[in-house]
């Protein structure tokens, strides 16, 4: 089962280093995600920044096989055109990973210029991935972890505060 966790940013750029941080956790295989966008509100609405162009990416497959397809009856210019124009279609109707709506939504809910982090995450190691994103602050818009991971994860973010906070009072 996987986990959606929403953290909001004050800023885009805050919001994409989190995400680049998540997705380096991948490599070392701490974290497994199966989706995570950046939604930015502006005075416009909500934009989402994907982490995969499903639009492109079916556009390319798509010239791939038209390409193919129109060797074989020869007329390849065509088949990339019509496999290029099919795949884009397909890659833009086809949603994986975290509802769009449900992101759009959830996103109206902060202030103007702020940037909210989704990740869906499938598989964590949850001690060693907290101890990596300790202190890149954001606060928590909405998980479905339970109880104990949340509060674990809040700690987590806040801890540069505390730290900031701290040689302050000194």
């Amino acid at each position: 089962m996987s986990d959606l966790i929403a953290i909001v940013y004050p800023t885009e750029a805050k919001a994409e280093e989190v995400r680049q941080k998540v997705l380096e956790l991948t490599k070392d295989y701490l974290i497994e995600i199966g989706d995570a966008v950046v939604a930015v509100k502006s005075e416009k609405g909500v934009k989402l920044n994907q982490m995969v162009n499903l639009t492109a990416t079916g556009a390319a497959s798509g010239s791939f096989w038209g390409l193919l397809v129109g060797v074989l009856f020869m007329n390849p210019l065509l088949g990339v055109a019509a496999g290029a124009a099919s795949g884009a279609l397909a890659g833009r109707l086809s949603d994986m990973g975290i509802n769009d709506k449900f992101m759009k939504s959830l996103a109206e809910e902060v202030q103007t210029d702020e940037a909210v982090l989704f990740v869906l995450v499938k598989r964590v190691t949850g001690d060693k991935v907290l101890e990596r994103i300790s202190g890149v602050g954001g606060r928590i818009l909405q998980t479905s972890l339970d109880h104990t991971a949340e509060e674990a994860l809040r700690t987590a973010l806040a801890a540069h505060e505390a730290e900031v906070a701290a040689p302050a009072q000194s």
